[in-house]
């Protein structure tokens, strides 16, 4: 099993409102990528489960909110491996684009 891939955002929101820009977040963000869909997307507090498609591969991690930060955990299948200093860039852009403007 492969190691998961990790993302880190720091915010100065507020848990709640993190957690309210992130429930539109995620499927803003794949409408974004042509080569990835959304399939799952599950709430439990301040904690969102997701599984996504990309290049016919499925990745499946989870986001923790916190007060403070965003922890982004994904575990990425063998093909996407390749990509993963890409995606790990892009998550933390794309999530310091939402966590920062008004």
């Amino acid at each position: 099993m492969s190691a998961p891939l990790i993302v880190s955002i720091p915010h100065s929101l507020g848990r709640d409102e993190a957690v309210r820009r992130l429930k539109t977040g995620l499927s803003r963000a794949a409408a974004n990528v042509p080569v990835m869909s959304v399939e799952e997307e599950r709430w439990d507090g301040n904690r969102m489960s997701f599984r996504v498609r990309a290049l016919g591969q499925v990745a499946a991690g989870h986001v923790d909110v916190e007060d403070s930060h965003v922890r982004l955990e994904v575990t990425l299948p063998w093909l996407l491996q390749r990509f993963a200093e890409v995606a790990q860039a892009a998550i933390q852009k794309s999530g310091q684009l939402l966590l920062t403007k008004p």
